[in-house]
């Protein structure tokens, strides 16, 4: 029977005439129910055989009116067997408009051709009833009778909710609505709804702190946490008590992953370090960088980095006429190649190396690029401090390189994505950065004032190539020991989405020279952090797994900086992005130091040392750290190694 059924529902769907007709009929046949309904409640049940007369005679115009209406508002259009808040107002605009017009005929012909104005007024009422219900039966049919597995696994989870909101009520709705999920929802727990209370019928038990009520006797498998907007300290305190209680635990996507449409409430997922930080949703101005991308050819440079491919899927939001993926790494660029290729977009992936002049002024001149964000580097902070040279050439003759053609071929925009290294650098890494910063600033000053040149600086990024959190969760899942560098090493955290949108942001309203740098939050103790990973693994720091303090590595900082004492902050129109206003060097001045320094880099046959002294003649601010006491210049040439010591 239910596969007749389905069969049925499925011909009349796919075939438009048979659809068209078929809904006219069953319309029909719900309206004409409708108005004698309406005359039966207008009269107590018993309408005076004049009054049916008259609804026989008039019967063919206010169906025909009625029909049309449901046409003008979609109705033989929409699927209906989904129904929701949108299709109730739209069924809503049927009633009225319908009735409005029958009470103008009223009003100008009177009872001999409408009906009386009390049945048109029950009238809109029943009318609009009767179509909600039939829109649910055909819903209810869809989910729960012809759709697949539509029995519920005997083995569905019983599920406590934390967090009675919109996202709690919309898990419930998806677990009602597809109980092939096999989750069973059982109690709500919320901060802000009192016991008693219900919703969709699933009781609230009071806050989260219930759940270490060893009295309330509920049988739970799983509690899932549905408040995405929720403070990180909220949120850790409410992960503190699922653990305590030893009870599973997942949650829902974040803010923004829900914002895209992409995942529903229903894709669970265990918790990550990014929810106990609770980094805010970052709201953009669209309209502003829409300006910048649309209909235009967008650069990126290290387009399969954690950054560029981040500003790529981004950028790709906001239908660029043509976006150049640009990186030398083939295993890295074809991931994101694929992803954007299914969205209907013009993307040309490029093997390119930003530092092979021919290479990058071919592609320069074939797309000329309206706007070019530049993300290649070198940016792993040990690695760097043994080979300066690579670090000067990529972080800054590349970015010098890529600066120059994008004013050769007419961009628009050039925006540098930096790091919070570059402030007071005491690494290469830093401090190659700082001075690709001083370069882009001095590009501002050419002759050229229409365009615009700027840095974006920001920190540490969760789940980038590098970033701390990959590490330690390979060291939990290896059994341990999980190596922090310093007990009191702090780093501000941003999440790559999060990071990206600011940096859209600032370019679309950059003015030229300027160097942003985006609100990181507060900073957080790496130990912590550590700690909060362990836990979220099920076990116990110091424990279950060792905490190993190894000493800060080469070239890194006990804590990082948000800006040179030279510089001059202000504020900006987003909360979250302040710009930094400094004198930039004359272009000719910055363009003789990277001169200077490739020819010492050519001519020079220089050691890892006496590279980092040249960096420390260009940024005077940059503190490197040695191998060898500076003192010593021969015990530097001979090439004895010492344990490191910072330059004085």
């Amino acid at each position: 029977m239910t596969r007749t059924i389905r069969t049925l529902y499925n011909t009349l769907a796919r075939t438009r005439g048979a659809r068209f007709l078929s809904l006219g009929i069953a319309y029909a046949i719900l309206m004409t129910l409708a108005l004698w309904v309406s005359y039966l409640l207008r009269f107590d049940f018993r309408v005076p055989p004049s009054f049916g007369r008259a609804l026989a005679q008039s019967l063919w115009w206010l169906l025909l009116l009625k029909l049309t209406a449901l046409v003008a508002f979609g109705q033989f259009e929409d699927s209906l067997s989904y129904f929701s808040t949108p299709d109730l107002k739209r069924l809503f605009g049927v009633g009225v408009v319908s009735s409005a017009t029958i009470m103008l005929v009223y009003k100008a012909w009177g009872v001999a051709i409408a009906p009386p104005r009390g049945v048109i007024l029950i009238d809109l009422q029943v009318s609009v009833s009767i179509l909600c219900a039939g829109r649910l039966a055909l819903r209810f049919l869809r989910e729960q009778v012809l759709a697949p597995h539509t029995r519920p696994s005997r083995l569905a989870r019983r599920v406590g909710i934390i967090g009675a909101g919109d996202t709690g009520a919309a898990l419930v709705r998806e677990a009602f609505a597809k109980r092939w999920l096999g989750v069973r929802p059982i109690a709500f727990f919320d901060d802000y709804r009192g016991e008693h209370s219900r919703v969709h019928g699933i009781p609230v038990w009071g806050p989260p702190e219930r759940l270490l009520d060893p009295k309330m006797g509920m049988r739970l498998d799983e509690v899932v946490i549905a408040i995405p907007s929720a403070s990180g300290s909220r949120f850790r305190e409410i992960v503190k008590i699922l653990q305590e209680a030893h009870m599973p635990f997942r949650t829902v996507p974040s803010m923004a992953q829900l914002a895209t449409g992409k995942v529903s409430v229903s894709s669970l997922r265990p918790v990550n370090i990014d929810d106990l930080l609770g980094r805010e949703v970052v709201r953009i101005e669209t309209n502003n960088i829409r300006d910048m991308i649309e209909g235009r050819a967008v650069l990126v440079t290290g387009a399969g980095g954690s950054i560029g491919s981040e500003l790529c899927r981004q950028i790709a939001t906001f239908n660029p006429r043509t976006l150049l993926l640009v990186e030398r790494s083939e295993a890295a660029l074809f991931p994101i190649e694929q992803e954007l290729a299914g969205q209907g977009l013009v993307t040309v992936p490029l093997v390119a190396d930003i530092m092979d002049a021919r290479r990058m002024e071919n592609i320069f001149s074939r797309f000329r690029p309206h706007a070019v964000f530049h993300a290649a580097a070198h940016k792993h902070v040990p690695m760097m401090e043994s080979q300066p040279a690579e670090a000067i050439r990529n972080n800054i003759f590349g970015t010098a390189r890529v600066a120059e053609l994008a004013y050769q071929y007419n961009a628009e925009r050039f925006l540098l994505v930096s790091t919070d290294k570059a402030i007071n650098p005491t690494s290469v890494m830093g401090a190659t950065k700082r001075m690709a910063e001083i370069f882009v600033q001095a590009m501002q000053t050419r002759d050229r004032a229409t365009m615009k040149f700027t840095a974006v600086r920001f920190g540490n990024v969760l789940g980038s190539s590098g970033s701390v959190a990959p590490i330690f969760t390979r060291q939990i899942a290896a059994g341990g020991p999980v190596k922090v560098t310093h007990p009191d090493v702090t780093r501000y955290f941003m999440t790559i989405p999060e990071a990206v949108s600011l940096v859209l942001q600032s370019a679309a309203r950059a003015e030229g020279g300027e160097i942003f740098v985006l609100d990181m939050g507060k900073p957080v103790k790496i130990l912590d952090l550590a700690k909060q990973m362990i836990e979220l693994s099920g076990l116990k720091p110091h424990k279950d797994i060792a905490i190993e303090f190894t000493g800060l590595r080469p070239g890194e900082k006990l804590y990082e900086e948000l800006s040179h004492s030279e510089e001059s902050v202000t504020t900006t129109h987003h909360p979250k992005i302040r710009r930094l206003v400094c004198d930039p060097l004359p272009y000719f001045s910055a363009q003789a130091i990277v001169n200077e320094l490739a020819e010492s880099l050519l001519i020079e046959r220089t050691n890892p040392d006496e590279t980092k002294l040249l960096l420390k003649k260009i940024i005077p601010e940059y503190v490197p750290e040695m191998k060898v006491p500076l003192w010593d210049g021969a015990m530097a040439k001979s090439g004895v190694v010492e344990a490191a010591v910072p330059a004085a």
